[in-house]
């Protein structure tokens, strides 16, 4: 049997960080996830899943991420049942997450927010003086090195 879910989305709200009575951390929150097609109006709709995560990785994500960030998750579907006060039967499926992973920096997300710019995943960044442009420039136009000359080393020299 198997029973695998990755995920990738944005949290909804902080991490809710909680403990049980054996001191073992249980944090859960919802992720919205994206479709992959647009809705009859031509919007794109989104999943909202809740996911519950334990232990030390329920600390760290508490920790480190909050509404907005963007996270990856692996874990399994799980189901359970109890009998609420009208004595009827809930079901509750949820994701139980074995870990989490950060997928941008906060400042990254803090700056989207700031300028109030639609996401720029598609290939752009926006460099430090505001303007957006369309690629990086990696070319090696200067030695890494400073202006120095190649090194004159002869072959007696060399201990090999």
């Amino acid at each position: 049997m198997i029973n695998n879910v990755v995920l990738v989305g944005r949290m909804t709200k902080d991490a809710e960080l909680r403990y049980t009575p054996a001191n073992q951390a249980v944090a859960t929150f919802t992720l919205a996830v994206n479709r992959n097609f647009k809705n009859q109006s031509g919007e794109r709709e989104a999943d909202f899943i809740n996911v519950v995560i334990w232990r030390q990785q329920a600390e760290n994500l508490a920790n480190w991420s909050k509404k907005g960030a963007l996270i990856g998750i692996t874990g399994r579907i799980q189901t359970r049942n109890y009998e609420n006060q009208q004595g009827q039967r809930v079901y509750i499926t949820e994701v139980v997450a074995d870990s989490f992973q950060l997928l941008e920096s906060r400042s990254a997300r803090d700056g989207q927010a700031a300028s109030n710019q639609t996401n720029n995943y598609g290939g752009g960044y926006q460099s430090s003086q505001g303007q957006s442009q369309s690629t990086p420039n990696f070319a090696r136009e200067e030695s890494p090195f400073g202006n120095t000359n190649p090194m004159d080393i002869s072959d007696d020299d060399l201990p090999f």
